[in-house]
């Protein structure tokens, strides 16, 4: 039985948004796939494709791809198995799906914290958002992740293909959602140049006194 990490076969976007369809919870399309989302038009290709889910409602993967196989990334870097109503403690926060053993991985789901209505980021638990505003929808009717929160995982580590998402989704960005990113990124990461890239304001450009959105506003509609 292969956990060849390499060996992916990435599900369609519509066959990954027709399984959690059905989830009974909140979910996300998440990865490069969000930011394509977000700018309404393919722009790369994709080794894989990852899913989104609140910690608590993490048995709605084991429902909706129920006969699969799925393997846990713990402790983080090695698969093993993930057991029937068996519930992932934080630290845990990959799973890897496919159809049956020795077949190519096809989809990833991915678990992050929620706590009274808020997403609470599993890097920094002073970037956080309510639970509402972490998603859109889009023009197919398939929920993804606001493009700021995606980026703002990516800065961490940035690749090219995370550069190339950057810019690509950059100009659709609006001034609420840059000034997000942008102190996000300080918050967590410190000085970046992707911060710079943002041209948000002067006073962004710091690290943030408080717990982001405390103070911030946040208009979806500055697009």
């Amino acid at each position: 039985m292969t956990t060849d990490p390499s060996a992916w076969e990435p599900a369609p976007l519509a066959e990954v948004a027709d399984l959690f369809s059905r989830a009974g919870c909140t979910w996300w399309i998440a990865g490069g796939h969000a930011i394509e989302l977000a700018v309404g038009h393919a722009i790369r290709e994709h080794g894989d494709i990852d899913v989104l889910l609140l910690r608590e409602d993490q048995h709605a993967a084991q429902h909706v791809l129920a006969g699969w196989e799925w393997w846990a990334a713990d402790p983080p870097g090695k698969l093993r198995p993930w057991l029937p109503d068996e519930y992932l403690p934080m630290g845990v926060h990959d799973i890897w799906c496919r159809p049956e053993p020795g077949k190519p991985w096809r989809l990833q789901v991915m678990l992050d914290e929620g706590q009274d209505g808020l997403w609470v980021s599993r890097r920094d638990t002073a970037v956080h958002r309510p639970v509402a505003e972490l998603g859109a929808i889009s023009t197919a009717g398939i929920p993804y992740l606001r493009p700021e929160v995606q980026l703002y995982y990516k800065a961490k580590s940035p690749r090219p293909k995370d550069e190339t998402d950057l810019t690509a989704v950059l100009p659709t960005l609006g001034p609420a959602q840059r000034i997000w990113l942008a102190e996000a990124i300080l918050a967590t990461y410190g000085d970046h140049p992707w911060v710079h890239r943002l041209e948000v304001p002067a006073r962004h450009r710091r690290p943030p006194q408080a717990d982001l959105l405390d103070d911030l506003p946040y208009d979806w509609e500055q697009r």
